[in-house]
């Protein structure tokens, strides 16, 4: 591993990590989370089922306000991928915040240089470039742009897909009555390949790849007017549970995009920068799409997120007032700048790749000991572990993913809920040694659960 990797284990045992000094949450964690949340609703799933109050992290780990340390197998929600206030981002932001905090949209010599790196480091042709400060933005900006390019106003999305909280980006995921009477009109949602839940089968059992792409065009000819603008998908499913489609599925989607003349938009808010051990997630399968959206990881904790196309579309983004208040202001670009800075120098998607490899190798040795994991996913430092009832059914065991996710963050690991599958996303600056501890601790909690329910 690279040296300039120990900057996060400088002044901290990690033979003593985590370190839990009170039962987690502790009495100072409950209190503040007491007198907050009498104010602030709305809160994630995992506050709820555990609401520790953080007080600081840094690079692996975070540490609450009763002074428990946990290894973070969260980064936040995928955001602080490269490790808890690296001394690198956290100077460029601060020196930033001291210079120039916002001009609106001018140009300045720090974006400038962020624009540059993109360019360099991003699959070729993908060379045009807007910032934005959240996810929905960028998303909300793709549709606009690909509408304004191709003259044509419909959209295909994916079933189980995330793509953010307002507007249209609601419309590419699963709706439900808060949302709205229903989805916008022009929005159409299919079904991605599942491989270990494959609604189209061949004759052996195995996914059938093909049959999706026969029911996409039956959909196209029966379901729409015929003017989609664009596909959209994350590579990668977060919120869904990190399911990855099967590897035949980008190039014939490719294909399917091509020959219906149809843009791809790839939402990579989430798989970007790292990840997934590529700047972009699609770059695994050789792929490039026409635009693409970035984010989370992007800033490493600050707001900043993008959307790029290529040289064909980006004139388009004259078309669609696509500046806003916030987007490329100094910090953020600084941010992002020394990002991408940090994951060259630092050889990190290197790094990501290395753990993916051994998170693959441990992962499916537990789901070869445990009676209630139905399947393991692992792509980098991007992962998920389903949790069953039953093997052959596949029932889902909500109950048990409530109860491990528990269990785990008791015994000091930060982590991340998603129902009966359990999300995992590791800094990508780990090493195995922290990593198989953590690891050892979902293992710890997936038996101790077990045996709670009757599969022991």
């Amino acid at each position: 591993m690279p040296e300039t990797l120990a900057w996060w284990r400088k002044g901290i045992d990690f033979s003593q990590i985590p370190h839990l000094v009170t039962d987690s949450p502790g009495p100072e964690s409950i209190k503040l989370h007491g007198r907050a949340s009498k104010i602030m609703k709305g809160l994630s799933s995992q506050v709820k089922l555990h609401p520790v109050c953080f007080k600081e992290g840094f690079g692996v780990t975070l540490t609450d306000v009763d002074g428990n340390t946990y290894i973070d197998f969260s980064s936040g929600i995928y955001v602080t991928t490269l490790g808890h206030c690296h001394p690198k981002i956290s100077e460029a932001v601060a020196n930033a915040a001291k210079t120039l905090m916002n001009c609106h949209d001018f140009t300045t010599p720090v974006k400038t240089e962020l624009l540059e790196k993109m360019v360099e480091v991003l699959p070729p042709g993908m060379n045009g470039v807007q910032l934005y400060d959240s996810g929905t933005t960028a998303v909300e900006a793709a549709i606009r742009a690909a509408r304004a390019f191709t003259g044509k106003s419909e959209f295909l999305g994916f079933m189980m897909d995330f793509h953010g909280k307002s507007g249209h980006s609601v419309s590419l995921a699963k709706m439900n009555s808060t949302n709205g009477a229903g989805r916008a009109q022009g929005f159409y949602m299919l079904p991605k390949p599942y491989p270990y839940r494959p609604l189209f089968k061949k004759a052996d059992g195995s996914i059938d790849t093909d049959a999706f792409f026969t029911y996409y065009e039956y959909v196209v000819d029966n379901a729409t007017t015929n003017q989609i603008a664009a596909v959209i998908l994350e590579p990668i499913q977060g919120w869904g549970g990190s399911v990855i489609p099967p590897d035949d599925f980008f190039p014939k989607l490719r294909a399917f995009c091509d020959r219906h003349k149809y843009l791809l938009i790839a939402d990579e808010v989430l798989t970007s920068m790292g990840r997934t051990g590529k700047y972009l997630c699609m770059e695994h399968w050789n792929i490039v799409p026409d635009i693409t959206t970035m984010g989370k990881g992007f800033g490493n904790g600050f707001p900043v997120t993008a959307m790029v196309a290529n040289e064909q579309i980006k004139e388009s983004f004259e078309k669609i007032s696509a500046s806003t208040s916030y987007g490329g202001n100094p910090m953020a670009c600084a941010a992002a700048l020394a990002s991408i800075q940090v994951i060259e120098e630092e050889g990190l998607n290197e790094n990501a790749m290395r753990l993916g490899a051994f998170f693959e190798r441990r992962m499916a040795r537990m789901k070869a000991e445990h009676k209630i994991i139905g399947d393991v996913r692992v792509k980098g430092c991007l992962m998920g572990i389903e949790l069953v009832k039953d093997l052959e059914t596949k029932e889902p065991f909500d109950e048990a993913g409530k109860r491990v996710y528990r269990k785990a963050f008791k015994k000091g690991l930060a982590w991340i809920p998603a129902g009966h599958i359990l999300r995992l996303s590791p800094p990508i600056i780990m090493d195995e040694e922290i990593a198989a501890k953590g690891m050892d601790i979902v293992d710890e909690a997936i038996f101790e659960t077990e045996r709670e329910l009757g599969y022991a």
